[in-house]
Protein backbone atom coordinates (compact mmCIF):
# COMPACT_ATOMS: atom_id res chain seq x y z
CA UNK A 1 0.00 0.00 0.00
CA UNK A 2 1.31 3.47 -0.94
CA UNK A 3 1.12 6.71 1.66
CA UNK A 4 -1.36 8.66 1.65
CA UNK A 5 -1.71 11.49 -1.24
CA UNK A 6 -3.95 13.77 -2.17
CA UNK A 7 -5.87 12.30 -4.69
CA UNK A 8 -8.13 14.93 -7.11
CA UNK A 9 -10.46 13.59 -9.43
CA UNK A 10 -12.13 15.99 -12.94
CA UNK A 11 -15.48 15.67 -14.23
CA UNK A 12 -17.88 17.91 -16.02
CA UNK A 13 -20.60 19.87 -15.14
CA UNK A 14 -23.95 19.78 -17.09
CA UNK A 15 -23.34 21.75 -20.44
CA UNK A 16 -24.03 25.66 -19.82
CA UNK A 17 -23.12 25.26 -16.14
CA UNK A 18 -27.28 25.28 -15.24
CA UNK A 19 -28.49 22.89 -13.53
CA UNK A 20 -31.44 20.80 -15.00
CA UNK A 21 -35.14 22.37 -14.18
CA UNK A 22 -36.55 19.24 -13.03
CA UNK A 23 -33.62 19.10 -10.30
CA UNK A 24 -34.19 22.43 -8.86
CA UNK A 25 -37.25 22.75 -6.19
CA UNK A 26 -39.68 25.10 -5.94
CA UNK A 27 -37.79 27.47 -2.71
CA UNK A 28 -34.48 27.07 -5.58
CA UNK A 29 -37.03 28.53 -8.44
CA UNK A 30 -37.77 31.35 -6.59
CA UNK A 31 -34.48 32.08 -5.19
CA UNK A 32 -33.25 32.43 -8.62
CA UNK A 33 -36.24 34.72 -10.28
CA UNK A 34 -36.59 36.46 -6.83
CA UNK A 35 -32.70 36.86 -5.95
CA UNK A 36 -30.90 35.58 -9.10
CA UNK A 37 -28.89 32.75 -7.56
CA UNK A 38 -27.39 30.58 -9.79
CA UNK A 39 -27.21 26.64 -9.19
CA UNK A 40 -24.93 24.08 -10.67
CA UNK A 41 -25.25 20.56 -11.18
CA UNK A 42 -23.41 17.32 -12.57
CA UNK A 43 -21.77 14.11 -12.44
CA UNK A 44 -19.04 14.79 -9.25
CA UNK A 45 -17.22 11.09 -9.03
CA UNK A 46 -18.14 7.39 -10.25
CA UNK A 47 -17.52 3.97 -8.61
CA UNK A 48 -16.27 1.00 -10.21
CA UNK A 49 -15.12 2.64 -13.48
CA UNK A 50 -11.27 3.21 -14.58
CA UNK A 51 -10.80 6.89 -14.89
CA UNK A 52 -7.92 9.02 -16.99
CA UNK A 53 -5.98 8.83 -14.20
CA UNK A 54 -5.87 4.75 -14.06
CA UNK A 55 -7.87 4.67 -10.59
CA UNK A 56 -10.56 3.18 -9.66
CA UNK A 57 -12.78 4.06 -6.57
CA UNK A 58 -14.84 0.79 -4.93
CA UNK A 59 -18.71 1.52 -4.82
CA UNK A 60 -18.23 0.29 -1.17
CA UNK A 61 -15.82 2.70 -0.39
CA UNK A 62 -17.38 6.03 -2.78
CA UNK A 63 -20.70 4.81 -1.20
CA UNK A 64 -19.13 5.63 2.79
CA UNK A 65 -17.67 8.69 1.72
CA UNK A 66 -20.57 9.69 0.31
CA UNK A 67 -22.99 8.92 3.23
CA UNK A 68 -20.34 11.01 5.64
CA UNK A 69 -20.37 14.22 3.45
CA UNK A 70 -24.39 14.38 3.68
CA UNK A 71 -23.63 15.42 7.09
CA UNK A 72 -21.82 18.75 6.37
CA UNK A 73 -24.68 19.28 3.18
CA UNK A 74 -26.87 18.97 6.25
CA UNK A 75 -25.04 21.51 8.08
CA UNK A 76 -24.57 24.09 5.11
CA UNK A 77 -21.02 23.80 5.56
CA UNK A 78 -19.74 21.48 2.63
CA UNK A 79 -18.18 24.23 0.51
CA UNK A 80 -15.92 23.63 -2.40
CA UNK A 81 -13.21 26.36 -3.35
CA UNK A 82 -12.72 27.74 -7.39
CA UNK A 83 -9.57 26.08 -8.08
CA UNK A 84 -7.44 23.81 -6.39
CA UNK A 85 -5.26 23.88 -3.17
CA UNK A 86 -2.98 21.17 -2.32
CA UNK A 87 -4.36 21.50 0.92
CA UNK A 88 -6.47 18.80 3.47
CA UNK A 89 -8.75 20.97 4.87
CA UNK A 90 -11.52 23.13 3.12
CA UNK A 91 -10.03 27.37 3.16
CA UNK A 92 -13.34 29.17 3.17
CA UNK A 93 -11.69 32.46 1.41
CA UNK A 94 -11.43 30.56 -1.64
CA UNK A 95 -15.18 29.30 -1.32
CA UNK A 96 -17.46 29.94 -4.47
CA UNK A 97 -19.96 26.75 -4.47
CA UNK A 98 -22.36 24.89 -1.38
CA UNK A 99 -23.10 21.71 -2.02
CA UNK A 100 -27.23 21.59 -1.82
CA UNK A 101 -27.55 18.01 -2.74
CA UNK A 102 -25.87 14.39 -3.83
CA UNK A 103 -27.45 11.42 -5.14
CA UNK A 104 -26.36 7.84 -6.92
CA UNK A 105 -27.84 7.50 -10.85
CA UNK A 106 -26.28 3.66 -11.30
CA UNK A 107 -22.25 4.26 -10.08
CA UNK A 108 -22.69 7.94 -10.92
CA UNK A 109 -23.15 10.25 -7.75
CA UNK A 110 -24.37 13.39 -9.24
CA UNK A 111 -24.29 16.91 -7.14
CA UNK A 112 -26.11 20.12 -7.04
CA UNK A 113 -24.71 23.10 -5.51
CA UNK A 114 -25.26 26.96 -5.20
CA UNK A 115 -23.01 29.68 -5.97
CA UNK A 116 -22.19 31.45 -3.32
CA UNK A 117 -21.97 35.27 -3.14
CA UNK A 118 -18.23 35.73 -2.38
CA UNK A 119 -15.80 36.79 -4.61
CA UNK A 120 -14.81 33.97 -5.93
CA UNK A 121 -18.49 33.26 -6.17
CA UNK A 122 -18.91 35.84 -8.23
CA UNK A 123 -16.12 35.10 -10.70
CA UNK A 124 -17.43 31.85 -11.19
CA UNK A 125 -20.73 33.41 -12.15
CA UNK A 126 -19.16 35.65 -14.20
CA UNK A 127 -17.63 32.95 -15.69
CA UNK A 128 -20.71 31.30 -16.76
CA UNK A 129 -22.39 33.81 -17.61
CA UNK A 130 -20.50 34.20 -20.23
CA UNK A 131 -20.38 30.81 -21.54
CA UNK A 132 -16.70 29.15 -20.07
CA UNK A 133 -17.45 25.50 -19.30
CA UNK A 134 -16.35 24.58 -15.94
CA UNK A 135 -16.10 21.54 -14.15
CA UNK A 136 -15.67 19.97 -10.49
CA UNK A 137 -12.90 18.56 -8.78
CA UNK A 138 -13.07 15.62 -5.88
CA UNK A 139 -10.43 16.09 -3.47
CA UNK A 140 -9.41 13.47 -0.70
CA UNK A 141 -7.18 11.59 1.22
CA UNK A 142 -6.07 8.13 0.61
CA UNK A 143 -3.58 5.48 -0.77
CA UNK A 144 -4.01 3.54 -3.91
CA UNK A 145 -2.23 0.07 -4.94
CA UNK A 146 -2.14 -1.65 -8.16
CA UNK A 147 -4.20 -4.10 -9.27
CA UNK A 148 -4.34 -5.92 -13.08
CA UNK A 149 -3.06 -2.33 -14.34
CA UNK A 150 -5.44 0.28 -12.12
CA UNK A 151 -4.51 1.89 -8.96
CA UNK A 152 -7.18 0.72 -6.76
CA UNK A 153 -7.94 3.63 -4.07
CA UNK A 154 -7.82 1.97 -0.71
CA UNK A 155 -10.13 1.91 2.41
CA UNK A 156 -8.36 4.51 3.96
CA UNK A 157 -9.78 7.28 1.51
CA UNK A 158 -11.24 10.17 2.98
CA UNK A 159 -13.43 12.46 0.91
CA UNK A 160 -12.09 16.33 1.57
CA UNK A 161 -14.35 18.19 -0.41
CA UNK A 162 -15.38 19.34 -4.30
CA UNK A 163 -13.51 22.91 -6.41
CA UNK A 164 -14.21 24.40 -9.29
CA UNK A 165 -11.97 23.87 -12.22
CA UNK A 166 -11.64 24.98 -15.24
CA UNK A 167 -10.18 22.30 -17.04
CA UNK A 168 -12.08 18.96 -16.21
CA UNK A 169 -13.51 15.97 -17.92
CA UNK A 170 -13.80 11.93 -17.41
CA UNK A 171 -15.10 9.02 -19.75
CA UNK A 172 -18.49 10.03 -21.36
CA UNK A 173 -18.14 13.43 -19.82
CA UNK A 174 -18.72 16.94 -21.51
CA UNK A 175 -15.42 18.46 -21.38
CA UNK A 176 -11.85 17.75 -22.75
CA UNK A 177 -9.49 15.52 -21.42
CA UNK A 178 -9.13 15.65 -17.49
CA UNK A 179 -5.70 16.43 -16.12
CA UNK A 180 -3.95 14.90 -12.61
CA UNK A 181 -2.45 17.08 -9.77
CA UNK A 182 -1.45 15.24 -7.00
CA UNK A 183 0.62 16.44 -3.69
CA UNK A 184 1.51 14.68 -1.01
CA UNK A 185 -0.04 15.36 2.50
CA UNK A 186 1.08 13.77 5.68
CA UNK A 187 -0.55 16.09 7.90
CA UNK A 188 -3.92 13.69 8.38
CA UNK A 189 -5.16 15.09 11.60
CA UNK A 190 -6.98 18.27 10.39
CA UNK A 191 -10.28 16.69 10.23
CA UNK A 192 -12.79 17.89 13.12
CA UNK A 193 -13.47 15.07 16.39
CA UNK A 194 -16.89 15.17 15.22
CA UNK A 195 -16.44 14.08 11.50
CA UNK A 196 -14.02 11.45 12.70
CA UNK A 197 -16.48 10.26 14.97
CA UNK A 198 -18.89 10.52 12.07
CA UNK A 199 -16.84 8.56 9.44
CA UNK A 200 -15.89 5.71 12.29
CA UNK A 201 -19.50 5.38 12.79
CA UNK A 202 -20.30 5.54 8.87
CA UNK A 203 -16.97 2.72 8.30
CA UNK A 204 -18.98 0.45 11.33
CA UNK A 205 -22.12 0.75 8.86
CA UNK A 206 -20.49 -0.12 5.58
CA UNK A 207 -18.27 -3.06 7.27
CA UNK A 208 -22.00 -4.43 8.53
CA UNK A 209 -23.98 -4.24 5.81
CA UNK A 210 -21.08 -5.90 3.34
CA UNK A 211 -21.20 -8.86 6.00
CA UNK A 212 -25.42 -8.55 5.94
Amino acid sequence: MTERTLLKEYFALCPDGMCRTDILTEAERRDIDVNGAMYLTGLVQRADAKNNNSRVYPYAILFREMESYKKPIKENRAVGGLDHTDSSVVELQHACIKFIDIWWEGKDVMGKMKVLSTPHGNTLRALVNDGVQVGISSRGLGSVREENGVLLVEDDFQLICFDIVSDPSTHGAFMKPKMVNEATIRDLGTMSKADRINRHIQNIISRHDERV
